[in-house]
This record gives structure tokens, C-alpha cells and sequence, in this order.
């Protein structure tokens, strides 16, 4: 049991605490009590790391901030109705990354990313438009953000508008309005970035990239039943 336990948390690059092991185990076919599978965990000194702070974006009453539509409603009925988003900072190398995604509050996949040098326009425009590009004709999720300066630009804002996507942001200063992001950010950070010292951000770059794939792939949610989002969106498009 203890060796499962181990071989189990080291193939999520010892991301998963008791309850997702407790979870994995289920899946297949083990019955245990959480409580035992912790108590095990504690013997084998496994444990999952803990979480810092995020990169701020805001600059002050620049351009226009809309109303805070999404008001905490993080939960969706379906694909592609609210989508969440924000830019975090890393630093390798001497150098800083950011990382630019959109989230769907669906079921919590990574639907568009980017990844740059600088904290431009340009890397939340690259984003935006592999997310529009995503949606099928007719979809118009609400997109919420905090009040960043680059979700209050014009040419951010007319390209939502464009498309009939209405915008939403946190209140100023309440990172809890933006929480299903903020968790995102904690648990990228804590499972892949704190872990490991990069050499340069092109190798950081790399595990940003592969960590995503990762957590829409095959990291399971306990919210989502046990499984992964990718898995949840096709027995979701199953059903329907």
C-alpha cells in the first residue's frame, strides 16, 4: 500500500496531497479511508508544498474598469459560459516570466495561454486571441479579470466587445473576486515552480508549458468527480 501511495504521488511530481491520492486510489478499486491514506503519507514523509504571493498588474485609474459582473458566481452550467483571467510573474536566470491564461469555470481547464519576457499588451492580445479562436459560433463567455491595466485598454476591451463577450472585474485591491484564478496560480506555483531551481526561462518556459498540459490532461479535480477537466469536458460532450 505505502509503495502504491509513493509510486502515486511521484507521478504527479509529488503535487497530490491525501485527498487526491485518497481519490486515485478509489479509482482504482482500493478502499481506503482518507484518514488512513494521510496517516500513511505522514509515515512516508510525503507531503505537498505551500504557496506564495502573486504578481500585481495594477497601475491606477487608467482607462475604464468595468462593473464586477461575476460577483464570486464561480460555479457554470456549461462550457465556455465564464471564463477567469490574469497574468503571474516567475523569475529564473536572472530574468522574469509571465504567464498569461484564460480558465473556464466550467470544469477548470486551461483554454488559452501565453507566455513572455515583459508584462505587454502584446502577451494578453496573443492570449485573447487564441481563446476567441477557441469558441465556437455563438459562444460568449463573460470574461472576468482583476482591474490590471491591460484588461482596461481600449484595444483589449473593443476586441471582446467585437465579439459580443461581455467583461467583468474584481473589485479593486479583492484578489478573492478573481479566487478560482488566484487557486490556479497557488497550486502551479507550489507543484511545479517553488520545487525546482530553473537554469534560464527557456527551460522555465518549457515546464510552465508542460505543467498547463498537465493539469488539463491529468490532474484530477475532486470537484470534478476525480477526474482531469479534459476527461470531464468529454463525458460532458458524451452526455450531450
Amino acid at each position: 500500500m505505502k509503495q502504491l501511495i509513493a509510486s502515486i504521488f511521484h507521478e504527479h511530481r509529488g503535487c497530490y496531497g491525501y485527498r487526491r491520492i485518497h481519490c486515485e486510489l478509489q479509482k482504482r478499486g482500493l478502499k481506503f479511508s482518507g484518514k488512513t491514506v494521510r496517516k500513511l503519507m505522514q509515515q512516508l514523509g510525503l507531503k505537498s508544498p505551500v504557496r506564495l504571493k502573486k504578481y500585481r498588474s495594477y497601475r491606477g485609474n487608467m482607462g475604464l474598469a468595468a462593473e464586477n459582473i461575476l460577483q464570486r458566481q464561480f460555479k457554470a452550467e456549461a462550457p465556455c459560459e465564464k471564463w477567469v483571467t490574469d497574468i503571474t510573474e516567475f523569475r529564473a536566470g536572472g530574468q522574469k516570466l509571465y504567464l498569461s491564461p484564460i480558465l473556464d469555470l466550467f470544469y477548470g481547464e486551461i483554454v488559452a495561454w501565453e507566455t513572455a519576457c515583459r508584462p505587454t499588451e502584446e502577451l494578453v492580445k496573443r492570449m485573447l486571441n487564441k481563446g476567441l479562436e477557441s469558441l465556437a459560433e455563438g459562444e460568449k463567455p463573460l470574461l472576468h479579470s482583476d482591474q490590471g491595466w491591460h484588461y482596461r485598454i481600449k484595444s483589449y476591451q473593443s476586441a471582446l466587445a467585437d465579439r459580443g463577450l461581455v467583461q467583468s472585474m474584481s473589485r479593486k485591491g479583492n484578489s478573492l473576486d478573481n479566487a478560482v484564478m488566484e487557486n490556479f496560480f497557488g497550486h502551479l506555483k507550489e507543484e511545479m515552480y517553488y520545487r525546482r531551481d530553473y537554469r534560464n526561462v527557456e527551460e522555465l518556459e518549457n515546464a510552465v508549458n508542460e505543467y498547463i498540459t498537465y493539469w488539463n490532461q491529468k490532474r484530477i479535480k475532486l470537484s470534478l468527480g476525480g477526474l482531469s477537466p479534459v476527461e470531464y469536458r468529454t463525458e460532458y460532450q458524451k452526455a450531450g
